[in-house]
């Protein structure tokens, strides 16, 4: 039989239809939302703004707050004092505008009785309400001249569709944006909702589940979309959490197992003679704690399998030499040590450490910046890929191609945060080297077991002996001249400062943010003319970077104008003050970096903190930092305020974004969720087992190769 034209064109019509229905009739996690009922492609494209792209995304599209109306009653049920819902017809509405607070006023009746109901200032729902509609509210009642009365309820017109009204009157209320309200959201999420059975698959059995006192994944999605209670929401959130903490776990705990399994590392062992060589290059004896962390951190380096750690200590705690004692086991070893920095300024006051205590050894030593180029650069690769140089200092140039080690023993980073683990992963390109990673920010011990999850942890709690005390001041506009003065005293007593400023220059005229540049010009003609007063910034040529610090360091420079340029690494024990202009725009971690380029040497050394702000939360910081010098309650406090976010980016260290979970607020759930996902390693460390077989398959899609997990797949 031959089709005519429209009959085919009919035909496949019919089939393309037939074919879409029973793609949505198999609903399926990976299903892009666009073949939703009620999506589409305008509001798929909607929905990829909001970061929802398939299925799963969009039951993971949690809502931001939820409504609890009890079942509706008949007026005349209604009692003064309890929350009530009830649904009836408009009888008449009213917006009294001429009062002190403005009202709108609906008179709502049933069967039954009739009530009043009032929104002050809800002028706005003189096109919302009118007359003859039939409405739901919900609200606390009271009694007002004899008369039951609700005042700023929730509510919801209804109409001839809304077969079941409750349903979008309580539930989620989703994050909406102006094509997507959040009742269109929950329609869409609802036709999903309900194949949760078939889409959710389960992660334990009913033993672990009882003992962990977590309901079913199915549950928990139904739940968190529609929850029967506000007792069910919390088992919903529970459960919910603690999947998430569970897989990011998980993953950390896959790659630290491929890290110790599948790779080697050259051992470098410590005996008592290297230990007393490395011991007599410095001039002082070590803390307990610094001792501590040499013993961990020589335990790892004399196993064959790559150490991890990351070493945290606050500012000026004498993490340098720790690493630098590392450095040093290395070479004994005969291998070499790259050691690597976040900007140039650092990179070279790392080298001038290792210099310092180095002098007269016969050990060989580099500084690498991305400014060395021709000839000299040549030659100088050429020596550390024969093995002629034993450390190597840099910045990310290290991380260039044409930059090999014949035998790379250990890498040490310094500020890991700003990194991230492809860098990081880079590094150990050609061999697989012992890793020690330095931070002067105090890490939380909840971001701890997140960002740094993969790595062991050695802390150098307190400062070296003979360290200044630090004494921090917030300076208003009525106070700043006073504080010049008191900075002038301390110049004429042959003392240092700087003066660090959020921006580099002005963006425009109106703009109210000081800038190092502009505020330079001032500093050295108007408020210290007497002084040497010199500018440095990030943009500056490196050469000239390195001539200041140089200059600033003997005391050539009185007073040092700079951005956060000087946030990490720069050591001037004659620096007593620290101005931190505008300090109400910096977070609590770089206030306290920033105040730990002071007191470094045995002077009591002073860190003025000057801002003008009405922001509750700017005063809170300032606050804490002028009661606290605890970097690691600090880093805690910042950490509640700015979030992990902020603090450490998660995109940058391979780890999935939490949308349900909060690493502070659900501490204990991340304790448990660790301690189950690294138990789950060690028994089935690649995840082949088939009750393993969901847990494997969500924790790739979410990961990806994000954390190197591709020998799991």
């Amino acid at each position: 039989m031959v089709l005519k034209n429209s009959e085919k064109s009919d035909t496949q019509c019919s089939t393309r239809i037939e074919n879409r229905e029973s793609r949505i009739e198999k609903l399926d996690l990976s299903m892009p939302v666009q073949y939703l009922k009620g999506v589409g492609p305008a509001r798929a494209r909607t929905f990829a703004q909001l970061g929802v792209h398939t299925v799963g995304d969009l039951l993971e599209y949690f809502p931001r707050d939820w409504n609890f109306s009890p079942e509706p009653v008949k007026i005349n049920q209604m009692r003064p004092g309890r929350t009530a819902t009830i649904v009836g017809m408009v009888e008449s509405t009213d917006y009294q505008s001429y009062r002190r607070q403005p009202i709108f006023e609906a008179i709502i009746s049933d069967d039954t009785e009739v009530c009043r109901i009032i929104w002050f200032h809800g002028g706005f729902l003189r096109n919302q309400l009118k007359p003859g509609q039939v409405i739901m509210a919900s609200g606390k009642v009271a009694l007002y001249k004899h008369q039951l009365q609700m005042t700023n309820p929730k509510f919801l017109v209804l109409d001839e569709r809304s077969s079941e009204p409750d349903e979008y009157f309580s539930g989620g209320v989703y994050p909406a944006c102006s094509k997507l309200s959040s009742r269109q959201i929950k329609k869409i999420i609802g036709r999903v909702r309900d194949a949760v059975d078939e889409l959710v698959p389960e992660f334990y059995d009913k033993g672990f589940l009882a003992k962990a006192n977590l309901i079913s994944r199915k549950d928990a999605f139904a739940w968190i979309h529609l929850p029967p209670d506000e007792k069910k929401l919390a088992r919903a959130k529970r459960r919910l959490k603690y999947d998430e903490l569970f897989l990011m776990q998980l993953g950390l705990a896959l790659r630290r197992f491929q890290m110790q399994h599948f790779s080697t590392a050259t051992p470098c062992r410590c005996s008592d003679e290297i230990d007393s060589r490395i011991r007599k290059r410095f001039p002082f004896l070590l803390t307990e704690d610094q001792n501590g962390a040499i013993a961990e951190i020589a335990a790892d380096m004399a196993k064959p399998e790559p150490m991890n750690r990351l070493l945290q200590g606050d500012v000026g705690s004498g993490k340098t030499v720790v690493a630098l004692y590392a450095a040093l086991l290395a070479v004994a070893n005969r291998t070499q040590v790259a050691i690597m920095a976040p900007t140039e300024i650092l990179a070279a006051q790392h080298f001038l450490s290792i210099e310092r205590y180095l002098k007269n050894s016969k050990v060989r030593r580099v500084l690498i910046t991305g400014g060395l180029t021709g000839k000299k650069r040549v030659q100088l690769l050429d020596q550390i890929r024969r093995g002629a140089m034993d450390i190597v200092v840099g910045t990310v140039a290290l991380l260039q191609k044409d930059i090999e080690f014949q035998k790379l023993g250990l890498v040490v980073i310094d500020e890991q945060h700003k990194f991230g683990v492809a860098q990081r992963a880079q590094l150990r390109k050609q061999t697989t080297p012992h890793c020690l990673v330095m931070t002067a920010t105090p890490i939380p011990r909840t971001l701890a077991m997140t960002a740094f999850g993969d790595l062991d942890v050695s802390i150098i709690k307190h400062s070296p002996p003979g360290r200044g005390t630090v004494i921090t001041r917030w300076v208003g506009r009525h106070n700043r001249q006073k504080a010049y003065q008191f900075i002038r005293e301390h110049l004429r007593a042959k003392k240092q400062a700087y003066f660090v400023y959020p921006r580099i220059t002005t963006l425009e005229e109106s703009d109210d943010i000081k800038a190092a540049t502009d505020e330079w010009k001032s500093l050295s003609t108007e408020v210290f003319p007497e002084f040497t007063v010199e500018l440095l910034h990030g943009r500056m040529p490196s050469e000239k970077k390195q001539k200041i610090m140089s200059e600033f360091r003997r005391g050539k420079i009185d007073v040092l104008v700079s951005t956060v340029v000087v946030e990490v690494g720069v050591d001037v024990p004659n620096a007593t003050i620290m101005v931190i202009e505008g300090a109400d725009r910096f977070g609590l971690a770089q206030l306290h970096q920033l105040r730990g380029r002071i007191g470094r040497g045995e002077a009591k050394s002073y860190c003025l903190l000057f801002a003008e702000t009405e922001s509750e939360v700017a005063k809170g910081r300032l606050e804490i930092m002028t009661r606290s010098n605890d970097g690691f309650e600090i880093a805690e406090h910042d950490l509640r305020l700015r979030g992990p976010g902020e603090l450490f980016s998660t995109r940058q260290h391979g780890l999935p974004d939490l949308k349900i979970a909060n690493i502070v607020d659900d501490y204990e759930l991340l304790v448990m969720a660790r301690k189950n996902a690294f138990e789950l390693v060690s028994q089935d460390p690649m995840l082949t087992r088939p009750e393993h077989k969901n847990i494997r398959q969500v924790l790739l899609a979410k990961f990806g190769d994000s954390l190197g997990l591709g020998d799991v797949a």
